[in-house]
C-alpha cells in the first residue's frame, strides 16, 4: 500500500494534516467510529479537560487501529468534533504531536458542534485507515 500526500499549497502541512490522501494497493479499510474520551466500561473520563480528554480519545482510536494491526501512520482521514473550538485550538499541538510521531498528516476536518453523546464529553475522533 502506498500513501500520497496531495497539497496544492503548504499551509496546512504547518499545521499536521494534508488536504488529501490518495491510497493506492491497499488491501484493508478500517473505518473507525467516534472515539471518545471513555472508559473501558463506557464511562466519560476528565469533564471539563479537553486536553486530557483528546490524549485519551487518542488513546482509544489506537486501541481500535491495534485491534486490526493498524497505527496512527495507516489514518488516511481524521474528522475532529469539538464542543469548544477555542479550547480545542489551545490544545491541538496534543494531536499533532501524536500523529506527527507517526509520521502521518492525513486529511482532516474540524468541526465544532454544540454536544456529544454524552454531555460531558468535549472531543470525538473519527478515523479511516489503510494498509
Amino acid at each position: 500500500m502506498q500513501t500520497t500526500a496531495i497539497n496544492p499549497w503548504d499551509w496546512s502541512l504547518r499545521l499536521g494534516y494534508s488536504q488529501g490522501q490518495l491510497v493506492t494497493g491497499a488491501d484493508r479499510n478500517l473505518y473507525c467510529a467516534g472515539q471518545c474520551a471513555v472508559d473501558a466500561l463506557g464511562a466519560p473520563q476528565h469533564p471539563g479537560d479537553m486536553r486530557a480528554q483528546m490524549a485519551l480519545a487518542l488513546d482509544n482510536l489506537q486501541a481500535v487501529l491495534a485491534g486490526a494491526g493498524m497505527g496512527l501512520a495507516q489514518v488516511v482521514s481524521l474528522r475532529v468534533y469539538v464542543t469548544d473550538m477555542d479550547i480545542a485550538l489551545q490544545n491541538f499541538d496534543l494531536l499533532c504531536q501524536r500523529f506527527g510521531a507517526a509520521g502521518s498528516s492525513p486529511a482532516m476536518t474540524l468541526l465544532g458542534v454544540t454536544r456529544l453523546a454524552l454531555p460531558p464529553l468535549m472531543i470525538e475522533l473519527e478515523a479511516t485507515a489503510v494498509a
